[in-house]
């Protein structure tokens, strides 16, 4: 696993990129995969890093596992990279908004 001072960066890192409550994003998740029938069950709702980085808001940082922090890592990159290219989705860019969404990220919240 990664070091205290790395892992410390690294959870610091994650809650700034990850601006969505775990209600928000659970409350997402389920609203993405809903259609005009059916709701999923919320632990079946949204992607498998979606659900992941979930289960890792509802985490203590002491309680990270290595396969948590390669997910922290991938989502750290993904806001970043989108950030470093002012790229960042607007509100226009309803498809890009709604892509980072599902790990978390809404580039329209303050």
């Amino acid at each position: 696993m990664t070091d205290a001072l790395e892992l410390d960066a690294l959870w610091e890192d994650f809650h700034r990129v990850v601006n969505m409550t775990s209600q928000e994003l659970a409350a997402w998740l389920r609203v993405r995969d809903a259609d005009e029938n059916a709701e999923p069950l919320p632990e079946e709702a949204g992607t498998p890093t979606g659900q992941h980085v979930l289960a890792i808001l509802q985490k203590r940082r002491t309680d990270l596992t290595d396969d948590d922090v390669r997910v922290m890592y991938r989502v750290v990159d993904t806001v970043t990279a989108q950030a470093d290219l002012e790229n960042e989705p607007r509100a226009e860019d309803t498809r890009g908004r709604h892509r980072l969404m599902t790990i978390g990220h809404d580039p329209l919240k303050p």
